[in-house]
């Protein structure tokens, strides 16, 4: 027993370790970069950054979309609530730690609010309903004018995280704010990859393929389901300080459909369910255009939603498992599988005859 479970955790991560490797050396270009050169460009390292926040986001939706089968397409709303409770509490010289511990509860908060209604829905009820409170968010951040200053936004973000100084390190420059954002994304894809193969997350998969099924084997669905979405807040929330620290100014237009459908995106296309899978499809979605607009020029931006339209099309047809599926995904929609069958299914028979 102890042999089985032994070659099936090598079997996981030998492949999961080195895509990790090769992917987490991307992010750690800019770096490199500073090192060697003795500086970096700041809009790389400002474009890297987004990137992080998208695959934190991403993450977080993976838990629920990937492992639970809940299509949540406003998602984007937690990400308001974490951004706008820190740039609040920032403003009124909250520190950074104090105002962080805030909006992760808030973020938690708001999902359990939520999800107490929704997690009785399924399908496309769910989406609507989602995609409902994802939007009112967004029309109270943009009437709320007394503590959101409404659509003029929420200026002045202290640039300085909390002012930490560590002696050796401190989170004042960019590039800082950037190691600090791996640090962010590094404890987020153990967290996302410690569920994923702990009994939660396999109670999570079982939900997915069958509640029903899942309830008769004594799942909690619905308790599990609550759970899971209040736990990816927690991702929602840090996002939403990252990028508030960052940019040093937050308006209701980063809490749009449009950015939902994008964080949808990156977990279909970059495989559901599979960590990796949502690494790749963040840097595709969001870092390959943003540094394509060097070469192109904003004429680029103008057909972003159509070559998203076009390239969800051709991986629908062609690759719906994902970019990097999980591998119980890869097993389910691989084509060869069938033929698999069908040859055991011969061989079978001419034993029989035998």
């Amino acid at each position: 027993m102890l042999k089985s479970k032994t070659n099936e955790f090598n079997a996981i991560n030998k492949k999961d370790i080195s895509i990790f490797g090769v992917l987490f050396l991307v992010f750690l270009l800019p770096i490199i970069h500073y090192f060697v050169t003795g500086g970096v460009t700041t809009y790389y390292i400002d474009i890297t950054i987004k990137v992080c926040v998208y695959l934190i986001l991403a993450l977080g939706l993976n838990l629920v979309i990937g492992y639970t089968g809940l299509l949540d397409l406003g998602f984007i709303g937690v990400f308001g609530v974490g951004a706008y409770t820190t740039a609040i509490m920032n403003i009124h010289g909250f520190h950074f730690i104090i105002s962080s511990l805030t909006a992760i509860v808030m973020a938690m908060l708001f999902r359990f609010i939520i999800g107490l209604p929704v997690i009785r829905l399924r399908g496309d009820y769910l989406a609507i309903a989602t995609l409902g409170f994802g939007e009112i968010v967004r029309i109270i951040v943009n009437n709320l004018d007394p503590l959101t200053n409404g659509p003029r936004g929420l200026p002045g973000v202290n640039e300085k995280i909390g002012g930490i100084d560590l002696g050796l390190f401190s989170l004042n420059s960019s590039l800082e704010v950037y190691i600090f954002t791996l640090i962010i994304v590094a404890l987020g894809i153990i967290a996302s990859y410690r569920i994923e193969h702990s009994r939660i997350g396999r109670a999570l998969v079982a939900i997915r393929e069958d509640e029903i099924a899942a309830s008769l084997m004594g799942i909690n669905v619905s308790k599990l389901k609550l759970f899971i979405f209040v736990i990816s807040g927690i991702y929602g929330a840090m996002g939403g300080i990252i990028y508030t620290h960052h940019v040093k100014f937050i308006t209701p237009n980063l809490i749009l459909f449009w950015d939902s459908i994008l964080l949808v995106s990156i977990v279909v296309i970059g495989g559901i369910g599979s960590i990796p899978g949502t690494i790749v499809g963040a840097i595709l979605f969001y870092g390959v255009p943003e540094l394509l607009r060097d070469f192109l020029g904003s004429y680029l931006a103008e057909f972003r939603m159509l070559l998203f339209g076009i390239l969800m099309l051709i991986m629908v047809i062609f690759r719906p498992q994902g970019i990097i599926p999980s591998e119980r995904r890869q097993f389910e929609l691989k084509p060869e599988t069938n033929n698999m069958k069908v040859e055991e299914d011969e061989s079978l028979s001419d034993i029989e005859k035998k």
